[in-house]
Formats: structure tokens, sequence, C-alpha cells
């Protein structure tokens, strides 16, 4: 997994690429209306801020343009020993990102594995 941040005119933007289906089990947060997808960040983000996300899935060559909002964080130091970082909720227009990762999660989301977020 890979983060890369820049500011352009206080829009924050995200490239996050998620290599193989473990790790992409791991980040998606079915629970959210209209999906959405943990990233791993020390950098402090608010809940309800927007980010534009540009997520990349396993072996696609096609980056999938994400405009998100943060409606999870876990701070440094939280129990369980989890990972820092943000969820971010998919708006209603990303339904063909929820879509291919229901898709490659088939038959593992009902899984009680732990994730990053629960």
């Amino acid at each position: 997994m890979t983060e890369k941040q820049s500011e352009k005119q206080n829009q924050s933007v995200l490239s996050f690429s998620l290599k193989d289906k473990n790790a992409l089990y791991m980040s998606y947060m079915p629970f959210v209306e209209n999906g959405g997808i943990f990233i791993p960040t020390p950098r402090e983000y608010d809940i309800g801020q927007e980010l534009f996300i540009l997520l990349n899935l396993m072996a696609e060559t096609e980056r999938f343009p994400i405009n998100g909002k943060v409606v999870w964080k876990t701070p440094p130091g939280s129990v369980g020993y989890r990972s820092t970082g943000i969820g971010i909720q998919f708006g209603e227009q990303d339904f063909a990102v929820k879509n291919k990762i229901e898709t490659y999660l088939a038959g593992a989301l009902e899984s009680e594995r732990p994730t990053y977020t629960m």
C-alpha cells in the first residue's frame, strides 16, 4: 500500500494502491453507506473533510477517481494496535468502484477476520 499527498487549492488528493485481496479485505468498509475504504496514514484529517482519491485496485491498469469524505479516524496508539488512519466514504457516484471491490471480495465479506476498522 502506498500513499501520496499533495495539496491543491486546499483540496487534499491521495493516491492509494491495494495490491492484493488481503489488503483490499483489510481496507474495505462495507458497513459505510455507499461503501468506503480505510487508508493508513499518520496525517491528521477532520471528520467530514472532503478528499479526492485515486484508487488503484489489484492488477487494474485504471485508477478509480473517488470524491469522498472522512467518516472514520483511528488515532495513534489505538486499542488493539490498530493502524493509524482514516476511513473515506465513497460518494453516490462511486458505485463502480464499490461494485468492483465487492466483486473481488465475493465470499469474503461475511468473514469474521478482523480488518483495519472492525
